[in-house]
């Protein structure tokens, strides 16, 4: 099943997508969700409400981020080992969480504008899990009971504004810098997952590439221990971390320049594709 939320000009709708087109995915009263995070939110059951489907939605309908606004963006970084080694770091033994603010979003397929006070934005391709049912005290072995599905997600980095403290915040949390999508593609489609790999591509070369499996911390593993500390909830996206290849790691450094396009992929979910400018 994919989920999706477009534009329309009625507004904002949720809507699954398969090879007969896009149709609005409604409550009870008929009235369309405005995005997939307003259906996990609301309707407990909402696969069958997305499986029951047929208000049809116009095929040029633009597609826009899947959750418009999230309750929590909790990013993992250094979490593949491509990345840690060639960053210069050992091996984590925890997870190290950062997170985003829900303006920070943006929509796949839009411009993206680079800030003029950061003259170091780099790409991370990532896997992002979108959270379901959710919950507290949630077991590894029950953990995608809690997914309501899987997306991409691009975690620009502003690296110059970044590497100011010890802390990641300030150099990941631009507004409209960080797009996702473009669509949610529930787990049952995906199985194996572990197999299938992360590409990104900047102007059609490949920077990143490897296999989900290389995570050093799984996605079980990552709901297991975020529902330790607080409750995971319908819509909360956790963003796993990239792989090896980002620009700053090169030598000399890659960053991102006016025109670049960016296209994240992951086989079955689909590809992530923004251009970047300057004014």
């Amino acid at each position: 099943m994919r989920l999706v939320t477009v534009k329309t000009a009625q507004g904002t709708c949720a809507a699954i997508e398969d090879a007969a087109g896009r149709r609005a995915i409604t409550d009870g009263s008929g009235r369309p969700y405005r995005d997939i995070g307003e259906l996990l939110a609301r309707d407990a059951d909402w696969r069958t409400a997305a499986a029951g489907a047929t208000q049809a939605l116009p095929a040029d309908a633009p597609t826009l981020r899947p959750i418009l606004e999230s309750g929590a963006i909790i990013c993992v970084g250094l979490n593949y080992r491509t990345h840690v080694l060639e960053m210069g770091r050992e091996l984590p033994t925890a997870p190290t969480y950062f997170t985003k603010l829900s303006r920070a979003l943006t929509d796949p397929g839009t411009d993206i504008a680079m800030p003029a006070a950061s003259q170091k934005v780099d790409y991370e391709g990532e896997l992002a899990v979108v959270i379901g049912a959710g919950g507290r005290n949630i077991p590894a072995d029950r953990a995608w009971d809690a997914v309501a599905g899987l997306t991409l997600l691009n975690d620009v980095s502003m690296r110059d504004f970044q590497k100011r403290s010890l802390q990641f915040f300030a150099g990941k949390t631009w507004e409209d810098s960080t797009p996702m999508g473009p669509a949610i593609v529930t787990v049952d489609e995906l199985d194996p997952i572990g197999p299938r790999e992360i590409v990104t591509l900047v102007n059609g070369e490949v920077r990143q590439k490897a296999p989900l499996s290389d995570l050093i911390f799984d996605v079980p593993a990552l709901i297991a221990d975020l529902a330790q500390i607080f409750t995971l909830q319908p819509g909360d996206i956790i963003a796993t971390g990239t792989t090896g290849g980002v620009g700053d790691a090169m030598k000399p450094p890659r960053y991102l320049q006016h025109g670049d396009v960016v296209e994240i992929s992951i086989d079955g979910i689909g590809t992530l594709s923004n251009r970047f400018t300057r004014a």
